[in-house]
């Protein structure tokens, strides 16, 4: 792991790099460039909270605060929305570069580094709106906002250990690609994004408990919606499943870092 890591920081310019031409080709040729960045998260938030606060007049059961369903969508959207990115670009990550792959010697797990940072900048900026919003609107939750932090850690792991555990799987059986795409959408209903948990019927409680993501998300929205602080106890089981999917990952990526040139 640390070799890894020592690696990882002798190659950060050929990160940094990568990363900023990436978010200078997606805007490239485009009139208002990098305002983009700022003006679709933006536009969502204004959605959320105009139609779904103003217009449909949806509320969170038991929460008085016409906004809270709003700040509840937000807190579970950009949270599930960061997950997505990483382990969905993660997984095709290494058949996408492939023609780099075969013509430059570069550490491969540099890769996913480029990825998870992309999606990074592209979250601080959206979450950075929405934070925001909650302040110039009075709905601040106060200092256990900072409780988000080890959070975001703990979700953080979980996706890159996911994501380069199925980008290693998907060069040598691509239907693992195919396959995940579609589950990751039951997957998003069945992680209580748009709806609340407490809809559910008792009996189900115990299976929901069983998606990773269930616990990160409901303390997104705990933190930003009520102002409380998450229930660290239901966080340790992602915790320890990123752990051994990020120590898998590796062991996976070790193991056929020499063959993925020749599949690809």
């Amino acid at each position: 792991m640390l070799s890894t890591l020592r690696l990882l920081w002798g190659y950060r310019g050929f990160v940094l790099g990568s990363v900023k031409r990436e978010f200078q080709l997606k805007y490239r040729n485009s009139l208002l460039g990098a305002a983009w960045t700022v003006l679709n998260p933006l536009a969502m938030i204004v959605v959320y909270t105009v139609i779904f606060s103003q217009v449909m007049k949806a509320r969170l059961p038991g929460v008085e605060n016409g906004y809270a369903y709003s700040i509840y969508l937000c807190a579970g959207s950009l949270t599930w929305g960061l997950f997505a990115e990483i382990v969905g670009r993660a997984q095709n990550v290494f058949l996408e570069n492939a023609n780099l792959l075969k013509k430059i010697s570069f550490p491969r797990m540099t890769l996913p580094v480029i990825v998870v940072i992309n999606a990074g900048v592209n979250f601080t900026i959206i979450f950075g709106l929405f934070l925001a919003f909650l302040l110039l609107f009075g709905f601040w939750p106060g200092w256990v906002v900072l409780a988000a932090i080890p959070v975001l850690l703990i979700q953080l792991l979980f996706s890159i250990g996911l994501g380069i555990s199925l980008g290693v799987l998907n060069v040598f059986f691509r239907d693992v690609g195919q396959f995940f795409n579609v589950f990751l959408q039951f997957w998003f209903w069945f992680t209580p994004v748009v709806y609340p948990a407490t809809i559910l019927p008792e009996r189900g409680r115990p299976l929901m408990e069983l998606n990773p993501m269930y616990a990160i998300v409901q303390s997104y929205q705990g933190i930003f919606v009520s102002g409380q602080a998450p229930q660290w106890g239901a966080l340790l089981y992602p915790l320890v499943l990123g752990v051994v999917l990020s120590l898998l990952g590796l062991r996976l990526f070790r193991k056929h870092v020499g063959e993925m040139v020749d599949e690809l």
